[in-house]
């Protein structure tokens, strides 16, 4: 065993291992409904859809980070809406037919959480043309300190 090998202490927990009871019991019924039924939040109602606040949002269920600031826009849809990820090894994508349609879910690498969906070819004026509708209650904003 190396010296930097703790001795005692627990080991990091892998979010992929818990169960809807462990989740159940960590979030709010309304985060869990989201996070890990791959419900919506109402338009207009999350805490994010219109803040400016400059940091970096992170996963509520886990705390990965996922989004920053400077990858946020005004879409005028009623949830928070981002060009891209914080890199892209930070969601996963998933087909969702759930709605009759095709739409693409966006979820969190580390716990495999849902966030939102990720649209294409809406028109906005972004460097990706895409649009990531994540759900407010699937997000932590972490501002940015002073230097």
């Amino acid at each position: 065993m190396s010296e930097s090998t703790p001795t005692t202490g627990s080991t990091p927990e892998d979010p992929r291992t818990l169960t809807d009871e462990d989740w159940a019991a960590r979030l709010s019924p309304e985060e869990f409904h989201v996070l890990r039924r791959a419900g919506t939040e109402r338009a207009f109602t999350g805490e994010y859809w219109d803040t400016n606040t400059v940091g970096v949002y992170a996963c509520r269920a886990c705390g990965a980070e996922l989004f920053r600031s400077e990858q946020k826009f005004s879409a005028h849809c009623g949830w928070p809406s981002f060009f891209a990820p914080l890199a892209e090894d930070r969601v996963e994508y998933r087909e969702d037919t759930t709605l009759g349609m095709r739409r693409v879910e966006v979820r969190c690498a580390a716990c495999a959480s849902h966030l939102g969906h990720v649209f294409e070819g809406e028109g906005y004026d972004t460097p990706t043309d895409l649009r990531y509708c994540i759900n407010s209650i699937s997000l932590t904003l972490q501002p940015e300190g002073p230097a």
